[in-house]
């Protein structure tokens, strides 16, 4: 059974801000060849860290919508955590989404 997931990956762009687009794209073919189906990928900006706990002040925060197996998020978790470029990672199960039915609409009298 497939489940919808997002994915926020934090990156280590640090002295390489030109090579973002290729560290999203690769990725992107990593979660593809491991059988998520994306979605959706949000780039969100460099942002700063409001507090230092690392030897990284900021990072570049990118986002993951896709559908996948529950077995394949400790999968991506422990190939990610090897992964030199992504500084951090945390996903997420969301709900699947529901059509709403119409309202009714009250009849003019």
């Amino acid at each position: 059974m497939r489940n919808r997931y997002e994915a926020l990956l934090v990156l280590n762009t640090q002295a390489r801000e030109d090579t973002v687009k290729e560290i999203i794209d690769r990725l992107e073919s990593e979660f593809q060849q491991e059988g998520a189906q994306i979605e959706q990928v949000q780039k969100m900006d460099k942002r700063q860290f409001s507090y230092v706990a690392g030897p990284l002040s900021a990072g570049y925060y990118v986002n993951f919508v896709f559908n996948a197996d529950p077995q394949l998020i400790a999968k991506l978790r422990s190939k990610f955590k090897l992964d030199p470029e992504v500084y951090l990672q945390n996903y997420q199960r969301l709900l699947e989404k529901k059509e709403e039915p119409a309202k009714k609409v009250a009849k003019a009298k």
